[in-house]
């Protein structure tokens, strides 16, 4: 077991949160420069046993690509968040008066963290700004996953279960008389897919391309105790 780091935007986390999402795809990118497309290779019973690359010659490379995580992979998810001082609530900022709350090395203060997605569209914090997740620390992390299980698929090979696993929703009575429930799923996530890849990398990376993306899917825990 390792315990590793994930980023979530504000809406998936929320997902989470919620306990609507409980898979993510990654986008799987050659190694090489020479690399020309991937072998996925597969067990007798059908599940995964590893994805190579292989050149202009369809000669397959010697070591596979190693997946982002492993089941059994803790992991902690970096979501947007911002400080606040226990000053900016009205509280005593001296040591020992807010023992729920944490003490900040660097701003010398206490205070707490404040997350993005447990708050209103209106609602900022006061005393500092939102910073994105790739800047979140790990002690302020508040959401931890456990993988259950990794594998390897082409991007269209989604299944309208596994759309709503990745926190898509869509209420089947809205769609009556209006459009098919399993099409507005594709849809929604074909938008949610573009949107997280650059325009550059659309052609290559986007639903069009239909590229070969990691499948992780993990549950809820707890953070592992001794673990900072």
């Amino acid at each position: 077991m390792a315990i590793k780091q994930i980023l979530f935007n504000t809406e998936m986390a929320r997902a989470i949160l919620d306990g609507r999402k409980s898979c993510t795809r990654r986008l799987i990118k050659t190694r090489r420069k020479d690399a020309c497309g991937f072998y996925v290779t597969r067990r007798i019973d059908g599940s995964f046993a590893g994805i190579y690359e292989y050149d202009e010659n369809e000669s397959m490379f010697d070591n596979p690509l190693e997946p982002p995580y492993q089941p059994g992979d803790i992991l902690y998810v970096r979501e947007t968040f911002a400080w606040c001082p226990c000053w900016d609530c009205g509280m005593d900022t001296e040591q020992g008066a807010c023992t729920d709350h944490i003490y900040h090395s660097e701003k010398k203060e206490y205070g707490c963290y404040m997350y993005r997605a447990s708050c209103e569209d209106n609602e900022y914090p006061s005393a500092d700004t939102w910073h994105p997740s790739i800047h979140m620390p790990k002690e302020a992390a508040r959401i931890w996953l456990k993988v259950t299980d990794v594998r390897v698929e082409r991007l269209h090979d989604i299944t309208g279960l596994s759309i709503q696993k990745e926190g898509i929703e869509v209420e089947p009575n809205e769609c009556a008389g209006k459009f098919d429930f399993i099409s507005e799923l594709f849809l929604l996530f074909q938008r949610l897919w573009d949107s997280t890849v650059k325009k550059s990398d659309l052609d290559r990376y986007g639903w069009n391309a239909n590229p070969w993306v990691w499948v992780i899917e993990f549950e809820l825990c707890e953070k592992p105790k001794g673990k900072n």
